[in-house]
């Protein structure tokens, strides 16, 4: 079959990457793809956020099956127009797309299923008093997040009550990330280990994905602000069968259910971001597409056919049961200098030739483009240097011996990825 994958990031080279090694596809496609794409199959022009635009290039390129990589297709309805076309799509339609798309809603969806989840309140524009007046009843650590889409880094953890303070202030005014902030989420925070669990969903019932561990914070030692991910690994010894069959039993299937009440068949992959707390998992987050990086660790761990459950899943009748390797994966995100609060682009990327060359290591393009026929920045987080391994601490060691290969100014990067794994 022809796939069509859409996006342009790590997660989207890593969908395409293991889409191509499936035996069923003859084809893969990339909308808009990236310099790492390309050398898998076509790239294509395409507006993301453009759903009308995306069904439409599945229709002229004759997609069997079109693979939505990220969160705004998906918010915006890319998949409700492709399936209106008759094509398959792998990912939820826009009603599903809302767990992501507004965190208040999905607490309300976590709330009516009766799923583990952190005391919290919702605010808007107009209600910043009792927004900081929710602040001072949390016992010391604060979560702040903006309810619409702010790419991963629109969330404040902080033990500090003034910075929590002047997050509401700054999102709710629309100072900090304009129109996404001005609906806001207060959380109280949470203690343990936080686990990603990626779960395959045909509308009535879900398959996990390998669990991996993700690093949120741009510092060694957790320091810093929040990201969109400067590293993970897989797997993940805290998060064994048992830890699994909790989390399916007691926030998966209740959350599909709520769905299916409020009218949502939900097909695709739903991600769980989760806390193990002393009182058991508890749900920190749902998004509605693979983890970045979560996703560039798993799928190299994928024994199964990954085209098999997209289009299961797609299909509303999951069959296949994922299976796995005994290997672990290790991905350390390169970023550029100022990330996350600023991005500088257009420095070329010395060692990527070199660092491919190591053992066991793929290079995952997150943010890149051509630029006079070499390949520059083009986005805050830039490489994905990704490698497998039989040991964490192997796959960790092959993963920096790359990352040592690669240079442009002020490239930065976190060179703590799985060391307490290891």
């Amino acid at each position: 079959m022809r796939v069509l994958v859409i996006g342009s990031g790590g997660r989207e080279h890593a969908l395409a990457w293991s889409l191509e090694r499936s035996s069923s596809v003859d084809e893969v496609l990339c909308a808009p793809g990236n310099p790492g794409m390309a050398t898998i199959g076509r790239c294509l022009p395409v507006d993301v956020a453009d759903a009308v635009a995306v069904a439409q290039l599945s229709d002229d390129v004759d997609a069997d099956l079109v693979v939505v990589g990220p969160e705004v297709p998906l918010v915006a309805g890319a998949v409700d127009a492709i399936v209106a076309r008759g094509r398959r799509a792998f990912g939820p339609v826009a009603a599903g797309a809302r767990l992501e798309g507004s965190k208040s809603w999905m607490k309300q969806v976590l709330v009516e299923a009766g799923v583990p989840t952190a005391r919290h309140g919702a605010f808007d524009a107009g209600q910043e008093a009792a927004a900081l007046a929710f602040l001072e009843t949390l016992p010391g650590l604060y979560v702040v997040k903006t309810d619409g889409l702010a790419a991963g880094k629109g969330v404040i953890v902080t033990e500090s009550i003034a910075e929590a303070r002047d997050a509401v202030r700054a999102y709710l005014s629309g100072d900090a990330f304009g129109d996404a902030g001005r609906t806001l989420v207060i959380e109280e925070g949470l203690t343990g280990p936080e686990v990603s669990l990626l779960v395959l969903c045909d509308g009535g019932d879900g398959l996990p994905l390998a669990p991996a561990q993700d690093f949120k914070r741009i510092g060694d030692g957790d320091t810093g602000p929040n990201t969109g991910g400067m590293g993970a690994y897989s797997p993940v010894a805290l998060a064994g069968d048992a830890i699994v069959d909790e989390v399916l039993n007691k926030a998966i299937r209740p959350t599909l259910a709520a769905l299916t009440s409020h009218g949502v068949s939900y097909r695709g992959v739903l991600y769980a971001g989760l806390m193990l707390t002393p009182e058991g998992p508890k749900v920190l987050e749902y998004n509605v597409r693979f983890g970045d990086p979560e996703c560039q660790v798993v799928l190299p761990r994928l024994a199964s056919d990954l085209a098999v459950h997209c289009m299961e899943a797609a299909s509303g009748r999951l069959a296949t049961a994922p299976e796995f390797t005994t290997d672990a994966c290790v991905t350390v995100v390169l970023a550029t200098e100022g990330y996350p609060t600023s991005t500088r682009t257009g420095d070329p990327i010395e060692g990527l030739d070199a660092a491919g060359t190591v053992d066991g290591v793929t290079v995952f393009h997150a943010g890149t483009r051509m630029e006079d026929g070499a390949v520059v920045t083009a986005g805050g987080r830039v490489l994905d240097v990704t490698a497998v391994a039989p040991t964490i601490r192997r796959a960790r060691t092959r993963a920096y011996e790359a990352v040592d290969l690669i240079s442009w100014p002020g490239m930065q990067c976190r060179r703590d990825i799985a060391a307490a794994a290891s």
